[in-house]
């Protein structure tokens, strides 16, 4: 192997044409994210007041699925309400298939789906393994230790069987139990500093880092009409953040939307853009398609339809808008396309796509 060879970034070609597959062209990764199951379910018994059918929670995600999809260049799906709905996306929309049961155990525990294996993600013919923790730097030692545990296992089964592994990591205090309150904005940016240093390194297997925003929008000085301080950082102060954060990633990275409106995520992507922040795009749920379920409510699969026609195509057109001001491609976080190199897997490890998990 020569000298110039050693300098590349190697990358399998499974994960390559893969990590392909979820992105657009340009090699941004502008994702739909349908995963949701319990919030889901909670927002939508919310709204109308009683408890809401797995049926529809099929019928949700499908919807969504079909009618904005064409305008994605992946979508997130979860495998107990959401293969229908995988089977609905746009021709050219790679297709990423959530890994962990929702929820989390005590110390925020994470776990995997106890009927789901990477090989049965990749057999469901998925495009890409998600897995999501939540996790504090500054937690105790043996509790983190099982949580690296707990990604290395979902690396390490995800380089077996050649598929990329989408690690979404989460910040959080037990100390400061709001995690949207001032003083959690304060020291939020560090944890996810830290967060991204740790889960960078070769050891986990990571081929995209899904992470948060690195501020709390609204602590931001002048990003909030309706909120006039006290603040945890000014605008300049806030785009460090982002820097800071970037400067820590070496593997690609995208932005989850974490449940805000449209408009606060849009704004926190601007944010990033002024900075030239080096990320590779987004996978965006609720800030895309929530205003939606209150028209599901109440007016059915119909209503759902018309509101996805127009308003949900015009909220993921605006959000690729701001991505086409900023977000770069995957590659570049290894010096470009001509700095990887691909590698040959063995044949034995390849997988082939199975019916019975695909319905």
């Amino acid at each position: 192997m020569s000298n110039q060879s050693l300098l590349k970034k190697h990358i399998s070609a499974g994960k390559y044409a893969r990590l392909t597959a979820l992105a657009d062209e340009h090699g941004i990764i502008a994702a739909l994210a349908m995963d949701q199951r319990g919030s889901l379910q909670k927002a939508l018994s919310s709204i109308a007041q009683r408890e809401i059918s797995a049926a529809e929670l099929v019928e949700v995600k499908l919807l969504v699925t079909e009618m904005l999809t064409p305008y994605a260049s992946a979508v997130l799906l979860d495998p107990q309400y959401g293969l229908e709905a995988a089977e609905h996306r746009a021709k050219k929309t790679g297709f990423l298939l959530a890994y962990e049961a929702s929820g989390y155990g005590k110390g925020r525990q994470p776990s995997l789906l106890p009927q789901w294996s990477v090989r049965r993600i990749a057999e469901a013919g998925a495009d890409a393994v998600k897995v999501v923790m939540y996790y504090d730097p500054d937690d105790e030692v043996a509790l983190n230790s099982a949580k690296h545990a707990f990604a290395e296992r979902a690396g390490a089964e995800c380089e077996i069987y050649d598929i990329p592994f989408f690690l979404e990591v989460v910040s959080y205090s037990d100390r400061i139990p709001d995690e949207k309150g001032l003083d959690f904005a304060r020291i939020k940016p560090e944890k996810v500093k830290r967060i991204t240093r740790e889960f960078s390194q070769d050891r986990y297997g990571v081929d995209v880092l899904k992470l948060e925003i690195p501020v709390t929008m609204r602590f931001v000085a002048g990003m909030d009409d309706q909120y006039d301080g006290p603040y945890a950082y000014d605008r300049e102060e806030a785009q460090h953040h982002f820097l800071a954060v970037a400067a820590e990633a070496h593997v690609p990275f995208i932005y989850l939307s974490a449940g805000v409106s449209e408009s606060v995520f849009h704004a926190s992507l601007e944010l990033a853009n002024e900075a030239r922040v080096p990320y590779s795009g987004v996978l965006c749920g609720r800030a895309t398609w929530q205003g939606g379920l209150a028209a599901y409510v109440e007016g059915g699969k119909d209503a759902l339809q018309t509101w996805l026609e127009k308003q949900g195509r015009q909220n993921i057109e605006a959000l690729n808008e701001v991505l086409r001001h900023g977000a770069q491609p995957w590659w570049n976080i290894y010096g470009g396309r001509d700095q990887i190199e691909i590698v040959q897997t063995p044949a034995p490890l390849a997988v082939e796509r199975r019916s019975e998990y695909c319905s």
